[in-house]
């Protein structure tokens, strides 16, 4: 997923601290740092509103700058009734949310209190994956088949317990079954896994045993394999057990 080639049409002022800051909050979620997480959301936000007050004003900024009230700033881009409005109403609005989470839940709790930090942590890269896949959707610089798929991929379910670095995917607990780790892999897809990549990933010795998982996955209605077993996708019950799943492993 290259961020940068595809949001080329953003300065580089703007775009490299976005594709930056987008980057920090997913490896930090990834890596269970919930409070990093939900601090690299407050930059992520000042970058965005810097980008959409240039996009409506037709310049842009050479650096993110921040508002002396980020609040009463996002207000006044609803002002902007030339832009889509994602850029005039969704993401103003969106943003100040991001904003009290960096800002006002991340402090120290009363004794007995629930700890929320992992649920604002999903919550900021949930909010920040939708702003990624929006600007993506309005300002890319690519053929739309390609935009298309980068939104896609940008949707995709974040698991804490997989990695994603190029076109590898890995499962962090290498003591998570084989059948688990396949629909972990599967899960974080938006669209169809090659199988042969999934098999590259796991690096499971038996491939005969490998093939014979899918096909009981299969037939348990957890994922969808092609009839030519190339490609599988997760069904509705894979993602209920995922679910299950990555909450015991959260306890």
């Amino acid at each position: 997923m290259n961020l940068n080639s595809t949001l080329a049409n953003i300065p580089d002022g703007l775009r490299v601290p976005l594709v930056t800051e987008y980057n920090s909050i997913l490896q930090h979620y990834l890596e269970r740092r919930w409070t990093a997480s939900e601090l690299s959301g407050g930059k992520f936000c000042e970058i965005v509103f810097t980008i959409l007050d240039g996009y409506a004003k037709g310049a842009y900024e050479s650096n993110p700058s921040k508002p002396s009230n980020f609040v009463d700033a996002c207000k006044k881009l609803e002002n902007n009734s030339t832009v889509p409005r994602s850029f005039q109403i969704l993401i103003p609005r969106m943003l100040p949310s991001l904003y009290e989470i960096r800002n006002n839940r991340n402090v120290g709790h009363v004794g007995g209190d629930v700890d929320p930090n992992l649920m604002d942590a999903q919550a900021v890269v949930s909010m920040c994956s939708w702003v990624m896949g929006e600007l993506v959707r309005v300002l890319h610089n690519i053929p739309v088949g390609q935009a298309q798929s980068m939104v896609d991929e940008i949707s995709s379910r974040k698991i804490p317990l997989v990695w994603n670095i190029g076109d590898i995917k890995r499962v962090l607990k290498p003591s998570v079954s084989l059948k688990d780790q396949i629909l972990l892999l599967i899960g974080v897809d938006s669209t169809q896994t090659n199988v042969d990549d999934l098999y590259r990933w796991i690096e499971y010795k038996n491939k005969a045993y490998f093939i014979k998982t899918l096909r009981g996955l299969h037939q348990s209605r957890l994922i969808e394999l092609s009839s030519d077993e190339k490609f599988a996708i997760i069904l509705p019950p894979g993602s209920m057990h995922i679910e299950n799943f990555v909450s015991k492993m959260n306890k």
